[in-house]
């Protein structure tokens, strides 16, 4: 988990947490966090089975975060796409939580959505307000 295997993965160094791309073996966690009745309450979307999960971060939660990062070094168009990276602790490469943004109707273009979730035995350390720094200064460093 956390830990980049055959492949390079797109990650933002945050200090003490890193966002990553998911990649498959990353399920069981998020399907634990998704299920958790904090998470789950504000985040009814994310809970799911086991099987789901896999199935999800495979089929389309890799390929929409590849188009996302193929969009930024193409063309900076990222209106369309959404990006959801893990947040992993750098101590351990426990993924402990999720940071993502995607359009929203509700926001004026070309405001984004941040959205997050951190497990409740990691909350209230910070790391949310660290993933969601982090990912803003991704954005504003690309100037998209």
């Amino acid at each position: 988990m956390g830990e980049e295997r055959f492949t390079k993965l797109f990650k933002i160094d945050c200090g003490d947490i890193y966002l990553q791309e998911f990649t498959v073996k990353d399920a069981e966690s998020i399907y634990q966090i998704a299920n958790q009745p904090e998470i789950a309450k504000f985040l009814p979307d994310w809970k799911s089975t086991k099987e789901q999960r896999v199935d999800w971060i495979a089929d389309y939660e890799i390929p929409a975060n590849k188009v996302f990062l193929d969009a930024v070094k193409t063309t900076n168009n990222i209106d369309n796409h959404m990006l959801k990276l893990g947040i992993f602790k750098k101590a351990t490469n426990e993924l402990i939580g999720w940071c993502c943004t995607g359009m929203k109707e509700e926001l004026p273009s070309p405001n984004r959505e941040i959205m997050y979730a951190i497990s409740n035995e990691h909350q209230n350390h910070g790391y949310a307000t660290k993933a969601t720094k982090g990912l803003i200064d991704f954005f504003l460093k690309k100037q998209i």
